[in-house]
């Protein structure tokens, strides 16, 4: 099969809401965290969502076949008279590479962000896809600027250390506190019987004060 016949074969519209849990478990598959740590970080199911519900007229997903051969997530950002178009995913299913899949997913969002007023596109991807960073120069893309992605494990911070400390402190003296407050069952058993006794023995007593006064029938 030609190029010009596998792009034709593409099928190209938008996102769907049974579509959803389909792209996010492709994008699992393609964002590994083995190939890409920091596209495997930030992926997760409410990119997904969040963009469906944001910006679904930029949400696309390709199929050969009628199987998911990729999506495109992409948004829009307005700053000042500028209009920018962002495409933030971008993912083809491994089993239909090289038939231009991302090819057509990305023409077409282009074609649907310049309708809707977008004069620049963005994108950005991890300086280690290599193929990502060819596919987009290829595409036109260009004006390359890497950036450095920091990362901190929160866990090992010493404030984290102490907190974790204060609060398990604080829920031993809690548990302290109500173990104090709960009488024991001897205890009850002593009140108890003191109140049954001091009941019985009021109720003996004669009337001293009022001695002609007798109760009323």
């Amino acid at each position: 099969m030609s190029q010009a016949e596998n792009y034709n074969s593409i099928y190209i519209r938008n996102m769907e809401i049974d579509d959803i849990a389909p792209v996010y478990h492709l994008g699992e598959s393609v964002f590994t965290s083995d190939l890409y740590p920091y596209l495997y970080r930030t992926w997760d199911e409410w990119e997904v969502i969040g963009l469906y519900n944001t910006d679904p007229e930029y949400c696309l997903v390709a199929e050969i076949d009628e199987q998911l051969a990729g999506f495109v997530l992409g948004t829009i950002i307005n700053k000042a008279t500028w209009t920018y178009g962002y495409i933030i995913w971008l993912g083809v299913n491994s089993n239909f590479q090289r038939r231009g899949v991302g090819d057509k997913l990305v023409d077409k969002l282009v074609e649907r962000m310049i309708e809707d007023g977008v004069r620049f596109m963005l994108v950005d991807t991890d300086p280690a896809n290599t193929p990502a960073v060819k596919f987009f120069t290829r595409k036109g893309f260009g004006n390359t600027r890497q950036h450095i992605f920091l990362s901190m494990n929160l866990s090992k911070h010493e404030y984290y250390g102490r907190l974790i400390a204060y609060e398990r402190e604080k829920a031993e003296r809690a548990a302290y506190k109500r173990s104090r407050r709960r009488p024991s069952t001897k205890t009850s058993e002593v009140v108890n019987e003191v109140a049954t006794k001091v009941m019985v023995t009021d109720s003996e007593l004669p009337d001293n004060n009022n001695p002609d006064i007798s109760p009323i029938s």
